[in-house]
């Protein structure tokens, strides 16, 4: 790679990503890291150490990020808090969260609940670069994703208050379900816990199952993802009938029977 040449101060070099693609990048890195020198940063963008050292201070003063010496560390909540949610390059629920964010277009209006899965599916949604201009409005339950999206200037972020779980930082309660009734959602994404053509679509606890069916009826499709090992499953507590789901995306993993009877019920199955 050539070096980057020094540039003057706010003009940015005739091949230099714009400062919103450059902070996207830098807080992508970060999170993942949780520490970036001035050095790297430069070598990730291709641009002058001027030119990190500036986003580094500007990042600093939005208190995205702490300033060292020679570089920034993570200490945003946004950081530490989808961190348990993070998933190998290679885990199969990436491949799905690819597959389902690549069906998002500028302008729309999408959902989520927690988990594993939707916040993968979130993540993906955030660095496509092609959504800038447009922008997308999200709604969500869990605490998690809205602290990741909100750092993102051209997605709206919409968090759906209630009583939070510590093991999955989702809202839930009557507070949550009284948003929902005057939200208008065009694309669910929908983490489970399992998934039958006979049994619907579930999960463990009572009170995620409630706000889960809140947010399927408010929603104009219901996407579900989860990876293989939940198809032909179920769970303690019925969000809604599979009928009511219009697409699934899962693995390759999962029983191509129990597929095949998904299928005929009208749902359209996407395996990755």
């Amino acid at each position: 790679m050539t070096p980057a040449q020094p540039d003057a101060p706010g003009v940015p070099g005739p091949s230099e990503p714009d400062q919103q693609t450059r902070w996207r990048q830098l807080l992508d890195v970060l999170a993942v890291r949780q520490r970036l020198s001035v050095k790297e940063g430069s070598e990730l963008l291709g641009v002058s150490a001027a030119t990190v050292r500036r986003d580094f201070r500007e990042l600093a003063a939005r208190q995205l990020a702490t300033r060292t010496h020679g570089g920034v560390v993570a200490t945003s909540v946004a950081y530490e808090l989808p961190a348990r949610y993070r998933l190998a390059e290679d885990d199969p629920r990436e491949r799905i969260a690819r597959a389902a964010a690549a069906s998002v277009t500028p302008g729309s209006v999408i959902g989520f609940n927690g988990g594993t899965t939707t916040s993968a599916v979130a993540r993906h949604v955030a660095q496509r670069a092609e959504l800038q201009e447009g922008g997308v409005t999200t709604v969500t339950n869990a605490l998690n994703i809205a602290t990741e999206l909100v750092l993102r200037p051209y997605i709206r972020t919409i968090c759906i208050g209630g009583e939070a779980r510590p093991e999955s930082y989702e809202l839930h309660g009557p507070y949550a379900s009284m948003v929902l009734r005057d939200l208008l959602v065009e694309r669910l994404f929908l983490g489970v816990d399992a998934v039958s053509a006979q049994a619907g679509v579930s999960c463990r606890h009572l009170g995620e199952a409630s706000i889960n069916a809140e947010m399927v009826r408010a929603a104009e499709r219901v996407v579900v993802v989860g990876a293989g090992a939940k198809v032909g499953r179920r769970s303690l507590a019925r969000i809604c009938p599979t009928v009511d789901v219009h697409e699934l995306i899962t693995d390759d993993t999962a029983d191509p029977e129990e597929v095949e009877r998904i299928r005929e019920l009208g749902v359209e199955v996407t395996l990755v």
